[in-house]
């Protein structure tokens, strides 16, 4: 239970950061992605470094929950962090939360539920090898790789997406070399400091953060959060599985998990329909592009930051 309301709260703090540093990113020049002057220019934007501050947050309630829980536990609750980041943008945009998106939150939570009585996932007890590892890293740079290219030869909602599919591949591996690190903290503050996977971990967090900036600054966030949200909890689950031993039921349970992931999805996919927040993408789209037509375009005031 500890790891359940610290992963909860840790879903939280994500969503804090998400709103914060969407609000942020959305108005950024168009012409600063992928360049280093785009968290130049973020650094320099209070929202955005609120944003941070709740991630470091989510970072260390994260790991705290690691502590006492395996991947298969703690990551599918991390995608609680979809409903809480719709639910805080209404309310920082004004928004008023319409019955459909009631109902696309109680079938997410449903799912997530569901999935997690079915599937009763257990810790694993044994630490991966070197050549784990080595695929591990492997596959998971290949993945992020096709992902990113993507990215670049698209546009608009599909950049946003596959950026967000990217980001949550890459948080989830950074979960992987977390769930490593914290099994160095009994031997104290210099042989944490010495561990290859702390390092590691700061490295994978920090690429995952970049990709995340441009998935925010490429697309709105009803288009990113769904991608970002599930992506990591699967991918975190079939790493904790594969690498570390953790133990999930199958034979007729796959269907009631199926089922959870199926609810999961669908209430993710309602979410992103959220009329009235496609709406304040749109608007702050019609601001970053000002000639554009309709309403917000070319002799209309830009939407505040």
């Amino acid at each position: 239970m500890i790891a359940v309301v610290l992963a909860v709260l840790a879903a939280a703090a994500n969503a804090v950061a998400s709103v914060l540093q969407r609000r942020a990113a959305r108005s950024a020049p168009a012409d600063e992605a992928f360049r280093p002057g785009l968290m130049w220019d973020l650094v320099r934007r209070p929202a955005w470094l609120g944003g941070i501050a709740a991630l470091i947050m989510g970072f260390l309630l994260q790991a705290a929950a690691l502590t006492s829980g395996g991947l298969a536990l703690v990551q599918p609750l991390l995608v609680a962090e979809l409903p809480f980041t719709m639910l805080m943008a209404g309310r920082m945009f004004r928004i008023r939360v319409d019955p459909k998106t009631w109902l696309a939150v109680g079938a997410l939570t449903a799912g997530l539920a569901g999935f997690l009585a079915a599937a009763s996932p257990a810790p694993g007890h044994r630490l991966p090898g070197l050549l784990t590892w080595v695929i591990s890293a492997g596959v998971t740079a290949g993945l992020l790789a096709c992902c990113v290219a993507a990215a670049v030869a698209s546009g608009g909602y599909a950049r946003a997406v596959l950026l967000g599919v990217a980001a949550g591949l890459g948080f989830a591996y950074t979960a992987v070399l977390m769930k490593r690190t914290v099994e160095e903290l009994p031997g104290g503050a210099r042989t944490l400091a010495g561990s290859w996977s702390l390092w590691a971990m700061v490295a994978a967090g920090l690429c995952s953060l970049f990709l995340l900036q441009n998935a925010l600054h490429s697309g709105p966030l009803v288009a990113v959060q769904p991608a970002l949200t599930v992506t990591d909890p699967v991918a975190s689950t079939a790493y904790g599985v594969a690498m570390f031993g953790e133990e999930i039921r199958t034979g007729p349970w796959v269907l009631p998990e199926l089922t959870g992931m199926a609810l999961i999805l669908y209430g993710s996919v309602l979410l992103s329909r959220y009329a009235p927040l496609r709406e304040q993408a749109r608007m702050a789209g019609a601001w970053r592009n000002p000639r554009a037509g309709g309403p917000g375009g070319e002799g209309t005031r830009p939407a505040p930051r």
